[in-house]
């Protein structure tokens, strides 16, 4: 990735080594011309949709499922609960806190 390429460009040329022009095109629900021409810098419109749909379908999505409140949460989140100084003022966030030190995913950052 080039310094001046954005995000949604990178993971776009990266899912397409990886597989397929036309795997990328089908996923983004594009014409596979559409795709190659964004990828050679020839797209003849705006980008902002490609941006917009290879953004919600290509990037990651970093989470942990979290056992103490029973969902997934972004790993941003448990690093942030894990990590924080105690929160002696509040008891709800207190039993959150104590059970995030005892978490096997405690900072971990693990991708479900």
């Amino acid at each position: 990735m080039t310094t001046s390429e954005p995000r949604w460009l990178h993971l776009v040329r990266e899912e397409a080594a990886r597989t397929s022009i036309a795997a990328v095109a089908r996923r983004l629900d594009y014409s596979r011309t559409s795709i190659s021409l964004v990828l050679d810098g020839k797209y003849p419109g705006k980008t902002g949709k490609i941006e917009t749909k290879a953004i919600a379908v290509l990037e990651p999505a970093i989470t942990v499922a979290c056992p103490y409140v029973s969902h997934v949460i972004p790993v941003e989140m448990c690093q942030d609960y894990s990590t924080r100084r105690a929160p002696t003022h509040n008891p709800t966030l207190m039993g959150q806190w104590r059970a995030c030190q005892q978490c096997q995913n405690k900072c971990k950052g693990e991708t479900q």
